[in-house]
């Protein structure tokens, strides 16, 4: 996995943070405040952000060494640069939505839930799900993502009564081209490299909305539930482990390096010992902590942790 999915993936501060954001922004404008200036509103996020890292910090046991961190609060903070609009346009956030009563194939009963954010602007209403991937993988797989976003519509659409004008997925995770981009801008002390990757990053991935393919979704939405109450977990063949998904990396690397129970998994466990190290040391098998870098990114967060 790549650095800063590792940084979302061990500390959701970004996240809880931008929820966090834009309740307050919403605050602001319904009291009549006087709006924050675009500096004061940085300082805000550097504080906030900061708040949320030790609470998650004391929830979750985890710490993030100082570069880390550093990388996922810039990230926050160019997440507010490039969607300021959106986010001082959100009109209804943490949005619970319930599709209760609801039939596998087999008749088991069971509910949909999900958390949305809604942004009113002019008179255009869109509904947003934040995901910690990076645009580009949402671009190219877009398919993951309908399924979910046209039930949540449907939900929102039928019960409440509302018309949607569309729905977006907002990707927080860094692209490849932010990370060449920031490597580039310290490397050479120019932030005009930054700069212009920010100007082309676009993280709002707009997904289709298909009224008629809501019960097709439904339908294979049962078809899991059945599955996971019935204790079918097939994991992925060898195949799929080694085939690309992104970026030129692996299944492997993109998805089962952030999965906690690959250890158990006989796929994962194949996929490892076609190494000639595991092979030779079955204890390496079990010390499959990512890369070199992220491997030197858990240790120097511990020693910083021991230090304080």
């Amino acid at each position: 996995m790549d650095l800063f999915h590792h940084v979302l993936k061990r500390c959701f501060s970004v996240i809880l943070f931008i929820k966090q954001l834009k309740i307050f922004i919403i605050r602001l404008f319904q009291c009549e405040v006087k709006v924050l200036t675009n500096d004061e509103m940085l300082q805000f996020i550097e504080e906030a952000f900061e708040d949320n890292y030790e609470l998650l910090k004391l929830e979750g046991g985890h710490s993030l060494s100082p570069h880390v961190k550093k990388l996922a609060l810039e990230q926050v903070k160019n997440y507010w640069k490039k969607l300021r609009n959106v986010a001082e346009n959100v009109s209804d956030t943490e949005v619970r939505l319930t599709l209760p009563q609801q039939k596998t194939p087999t008749g088991r009963p069971y509910t949909i839930q999900g958390v949305v954010d809604v942004v009113k602007e002019d008179d255009r209403t869109v509904m947003y799900d934040i995901k910690t991937h990076n645009s580009d993988f949402v671009r190219n797989n877009k398919i993951v993502y309908e399924g979910q976003l046209n039930i949540y519509a449907h939900i929102w659409q039928s019960i409440r009564g509302q018309e949607l004008d569309g729905t977006a997925i907002l990707a927080t995770g860094e692209t490849e081209s932010l990370r060449r981009a920031k490597q580039r801008t310290f490397q050479s002390n120019n932030e005009q490299y930054i700069e212009e990757a920010l100007e082309e990053w676009e993280p709002e991935v707009p997904i289709e909305l298909v009224e008629e393919k809501v019960e097709g979704y439904l339908e294979s939405f049962g078809e899991v539930v059945d599955l996971i109450e019935g204790h079918c977990f097939q994991p992925p063949s060898v195949e799929k482990l080694k085939s690309k998904v992104h970026d030129n990396k692996t299944f492997v690397d993109h998805v089962c390096r952030n999965c906690d129970v690959r250890f158990s998994c006989d796929s994962y466990k194949e996929y490892a010992f076609t190494s000639s190290r595991a092979r030779s040391d079955f204890m390496a098998f079990y010390d499959d902590y990512g890369t070199e870098q992220e491997r030197v990114e858990i240790i120097e967060a511990t020693l910083d942790e021991e230090e304080v």
